[in-house]
């Protein structure tokens, strides 16, 4: 049975899917730079088609190896938290740039930078609405951790609405800043908080894909009480968009946004 338990985890950390999924996510930013840098279209369409392909295949045959296993095995949950770690000294640098030209040049930041279409209700809202997503998405956890795939799956559905609602008003807040002259372009005020919120959003919809993948295992069956590892990561994921979304608006909003 050692033995046995051995091998499993060898064969489970040795996957090769990983490789066609990690390619993929590479050639994603070298077509978007094939076609606003590069000026060819047709080369980021060849990359974007692979790059997508290499992801449906290299995505189902992980998946299809990973439930082949009748218990979870390996290091999923140690993964997502390093994982999650290294996400935080990404923002941190940004973090960084931000408070450091918000010193720097806090008087012209002030008087000149701070767009009077800035709606400080927003970053309320949105907030909220994240919040209520970490509620949900413990829910469906704690459900399917009692093997009650039916209510997992309805608090899985209201994680993805709100995730779905927060991006839809953030891209519209966006447009309307953007419309009233606060672009990437305008200050580094412009630049900085596009790049926090976009980043952000980002990972929104990363989340928002990790629980679509989830969602359709559930219902599949293939999640368990006893094989919910994916879950477990997926959550811990959410909460961290959700509580780094705290630090974003309170530096993107506030300490950016406030004339003080």
């Amino acid at each position: 049975m050692a033995h046995e338990v051995a091998h499993h985890h060898g064969e489970h950390e040795v996957s090769i899917w990983p490789l066609p999924v990690g390619i993929s996510i590479l050639l994603v930013p070298i077509s978007i730079t094939a076609y606003f840098a590069w000026k060819n279209p047709l080369l980021a369409l060849i990359l974007g088609g692979i790059a997508a392909v290499l992801a449906i295949i290299g995505m189902a045959g992980w998946a299809n190896e990973f439930f082949s296993h009748h218990e979870d095995v390996g290091y999923g949950n140690i993964g997502i938290y390093l994982f999650i770690l290294s996400e935080i000294i990404i923002f941190g640098t940004i973090f960084a740039a931000f408070w450091t030209a918000r010193a720097i040049h806090s008087e012209q930041w002030v008087s000149q930078w701070i767009p009077a279409a800035m709606n400080l209700k927003m970053p309320i809202i949105l907030t909220l609405i994240l919040w209520a997503s970490s509620f949900t998405i413990w829910k469906a956890e704690e459900a399917i951790h009692h093997d009650n795939r039916g209510k997992a799956v309805i608090f899985l559905l209201a994680t993805m609405f709100l995730g779905l609602l927060f991006t839809v008003l953030h891209v519209l807040e966006w447009k309307h800043l953007w419309h009233e002259g606060f672009t990437i372009s305008a200050n580094m005020y412009g630049t900085g908080f596009y790049a926090l919120t976009g980043i952000h959003t980002s990972h929104v919809i990363v989340g928002l894909i990790m629980q679509a993948y989830v969602l359709v295992f559930t219902l599949a069956g293939k999640i368990t009480s006893q094989k919910m590892t994916i879950f477990k990561t997926t959550s811990a994921y959410w909460h961290f968009v959700d509580v780094m979304w705290l630090l974003v608006a309170s530096t993107a909003y506030l300490v950016g946004g406030l004339k003080i």
